[in-house]
């Protein structure tokens, strides 16, 4: 297959999965943005205003990690349903393109939110102490790695569970599932100074927690009243550290997901 043939069944999948659903049906945008906002509400009304820049941060998280397992339904709708798996088995259309062609249709889905989020943090909100931001290069670059993996992991974990499912219900239990544990149990909506020191440990056995703590930074790099939601600012070794963990669980889904996935039925 050249690679010409390669670009246009990727586009071909990203408009399939992606673009038409948008134009057809618009309210899949609100169903994608209504739980982040609900919880950036939330955070917003109890803190005061204080715990703005965390919930910002938690709906970037939360929208782009929602949008990567969520290509579970999809998935197993289009294999089991559909059965159009079956026919780009018969074709031939690689199991990567098809895969990759998924995987970002779903980050389609998430791209007008995540324009909405980063929107936000830019506007003065009175009594909000870190809003009114600008971002600077380095500020930016970081906040656009630390989405591409987030989602790069969750598409990777959301496609190798999904090999193994039957019944496009079962998606509707563990997408959900996965999204609010991995953004609503660890630091992500709120400081991990919150959770008793005896405890923290375990909220860094979660990926989204190393995430949220570079999404934080890049929003507080440059803030017009930064107050006390932003971080002081952050050692080489702890800024390493997160940018391992990330690097590093996404390379051990992927290969994952290269070598434990169901591709063909046994």
């Amino acid at each position: 297959m050249s690679e010409r043939n390669r670009l246009r069944s990727f586009l071909s999948i990203v408009y399939l999965n992606g673009i038409l659903p948008m134009r057809s049906q618009p309210l899949y945008l609100v169903n994608t943005i209504a739980s982040p906002l609900a919880f950036l509400f939330f955070v917003y009304v109890a803190s005061h205003g204080a715990l703005l820049a965390f919930g910002i941060t938690g709906g970037l998280i939360l929208t782009i990690l929602t949008t990567g397992t969520g290509i579970q339904s999809d998935l197993v709708h289009y294999k089991q349903d559909l059965k159009f798996q079956d026919v780009v088995v018969a074709s031939p259309v690689e199991a990567p393109v098809y895969v990759a062609g998924m995987a970002f249709s779903e980050f389609v889905y998430a791209v007008p939110g995540l324009a909405l989020f980063i929107a936000l943090s830019l506007v003065r909100i009175p009594g909000a102490p870190a809003s009114g931001m600008h971002y600077t290069l380095e500020g930016s670059l970081t906040l656009f790695g630390t989405l591409v993996l987030v989602w790069a992991f969750a598409s990777a974990l959301g496609f190798t569970i999904a090999t193994y499912f039957q019944d496009i219900r079962e998606t509707f239990v563990f997408s959900p599932l996965l999204s609010l544990i991995l953004t609503t149990v660890p630091p992500v909506y709120y400081p991990i100074q919150y959770i008793p020191a005896d405890l923290r440990w375990a909220a860094y056995l979660s990926p989204t927690t190393y995430a949220a703590d570079l999404v934080h930074r890049a929003l507080c790099t440059v803030a017009s009243s930064a107050g006390p939601s932003c971080y002081e600012a952050p050692s080489w070794s702890a800024t390493a550290l997160d940018w391992g963990v990330l690097v590093g669980l996404t390379a051990i889904l992927f290969f994952l997901a290269a070598t434990k996935a169901r591709w063909r039925e046994p």
